[in-house]
């Protein structure tokens, strides 16, 4: 029983990060579950609990500081929900090498758009119809990441909101736990009716998760714009080396 309580300040770490960048602690928890040999279809459910945990104390903190585009959240978030259903149907059986070296390239990419400071503008309809189009899109595609590798949608969303939307990232990161409420949690709830959940050391993970959250922030108002956007670009490119990597241990 007790050798599982390292999962409390794992989900803590996760969590505070998570928050920060509003990419889900699940970049940290699920690579670190899967190196120590969670199935991966347990690592993804698990990490989902800590991931609507997080998203739930950040989202409580950030509406306190008034940075939340309320709006935008609640509509990227309902159209995730068909994607997060999907992701864990599809969790248990699918080979993904091919997905993940897509994946990783278009997190390469995002973040050099992030870290550039790019931002797409422009007012014509048919630009508006466009970014209409690819957010509709993206919330599904990343509806299945969230449930499918239970890593969070924000590595969809937060590029989604700075590169396509204009926000900054002052915005984007808070406005992204929002969104990871209902994507972790429609995520979480179809892998328990599956099965796949272990609720003791999700629990955990929710304690620590839930802490790193409140603190994360708080700290998020401690950091620049920049190096926000460094921090971001960080995390996104070490995720999509692990994605590269993991690839070429999953036949084809």
């Amino acid at each position: 029983m007790f050798e599982d309580l390292w999962l409390i300040p794992l989900g803590f770490v996760a969590g505070v990060l998570g928050s920060i960048i509003g990419l889900g602690g699940g970049i940290i928890i699920v690579p670190t579950l899967t190196f120590l040999g969670f199935p991966p279809t347990l690592a993804a459910s698990s990490s989902l609990f800590a991931a609507f945990s997080n998203a739930t104390a950040a989202t409580i903190s950030y509406a306190k500081q008034k940075r939340i585009e309320y709006s935008l959240g609640l509509k990227l978030g309902l159209l995730s929900i068909p994607g997060t259903i999907l992701g864990a149907f599809i969790s248990g059986d699918i080979t993904t090498s091919h997905f993940k070296i897509l994946f990783g390239i278009v997190l390469i990419a995002s973040s050099a758009y992030i870290f550039l400071n790019k931002k797409i503008k422009s007012n014509s309809h048919n630009f508006k119809a466009q970014v209409t189009v690819l957010a509709v899109t993206a919330s599904f595609f990343a509806g299945i990441i969230s449930s499918l590798f239970g890593i969070g949608g924000g590595i969809i969303f937060v590029p989604l909101m700075v590169v396509g939307i204009g926000l900054s990232m002052r915005l984007a990161a808070p406005t992204s736990q929002l969104i990871l409420l209902f994507a972790a949690g429609s995520g979480m709830i179809v892998h328990t009716i599956l099965g796949h959940a272990d609720f003791y050391q999700a629990f955990l993970l929710v304690i620590g998760a839930f802490g790193g959250g409140l603190i994360g922030a708080r700290l998020s108002l401690e950091i620049k714009e920049r190096s926000l956007r460094i921090l971001v670009t960080i995390v996104m490119v070490a995720a999509a080396v692990k994605l590269f990597i993991d690839s070429l241990e999953v036949p084809f």
